[in-house]
């Protein structure tokens, strides 16, 4: 009988400077999941691996990526007919920040470019109520810090979409889709050196938007909470 494995979507690498110094988004969700090298499996859809069969999935995570939803690209797009399979399997999944929208664009929802531009650094994250018995957002903090980093966002979610979490700019930064599909704009598997790599990395984008990078460094600060988001999804999937 086949084992059953928690699969790592990659969708796209981290800037070289971040890969060289600090490794790349699978790394760092397979970390914060607290999983064992050997229950996870990490698919590269960018480079067209093929996507697992639906009864190998014991849990999945989408990765985030430079690349854009709307670009509607080949590997991106059989991404987004995989998922409804999952979600009606009621098969624990999750998506950060790109898997975060290509999730609810596969379930109904829009993507589009952020009205306000970038959102980048360590923010503040506000829960809503309607997370207080979500097995990933219950008993937290009403705010907490998070890390950031996109220029897209949900511009209309499915209608079977339920918002766990919110903030000034980003109204959709969590939500629950059934019983076993969240998604997360914000980058629970980011830490301290990450966030500042990737905010060095974007500073042209940054000028341009207005914003100040020196302070967007200077405001990057541990985020403990959104971590724990990860990794009690990772907790799910071993149950």
């Amino acid at each position: 009988m086949e084992t059953k494995k928690l699969f790592i979507i990659k969708t796209g690498e981290a800037f070289p400077a971040v890969v060289d110094e600090l490794g790349d988004f699978e790394d760092w969700i397979a970390k914060g999941l607290g999983q064992g090298s050997d229950d996870v499996q990490v698919v590269n859809a960018e480079y067209q691996h093929p996507l697992p069969e639906i009864r190998a999935v014991k849990g999945a995570v989408i990765a985030g990526s430079h690349a854009m939803v709307t670009q509607n690209l080949d590997w991106s797009m059989k991404i987004e007919a995989w998922i409804p399979k999952l979600i009606q399997a009621e098969i624990p999944l999750l998506g950060i920040c790109y898997g975060h929208q290509i999730i609810a664009r596969a379930m109904g929802g829009k993507v589009d470019f952020h009205p306000k531009g970038i959102e980048i650094g360590t923010t503040d994250i506000e829960c809503l109520n309607s997370g207080d018995k979500d097995p990933l957002f219950q008993d937290l903090p009403r705010i907490f810090k998070a890390h950031v980093s996109h220029s897209q966002t949900i511009t209309k979610l499915p209608e079977s979409a339920v918002v766990m979490a919110k903030n000034i700019f980003e109204p959709h930064h969590a939500y629950r889709i059934g019983n076993a599909a969240w998604g997360v704009q914000f980058h629970p598997e980011y830490d301290i050196a990450i966030m500042k790599t990737d905010i060095k990395n974007m500073s042209q984008a940054i000028n341009t938007s207005g914003q100040d990078l020196a302070l967007l460094l200077d405001r990057v600060e541990d985020t403990p909470i959104a971590s724990m988001v990860l990794r009690r999804f990772g907790a799910l999937v071993s149950r």
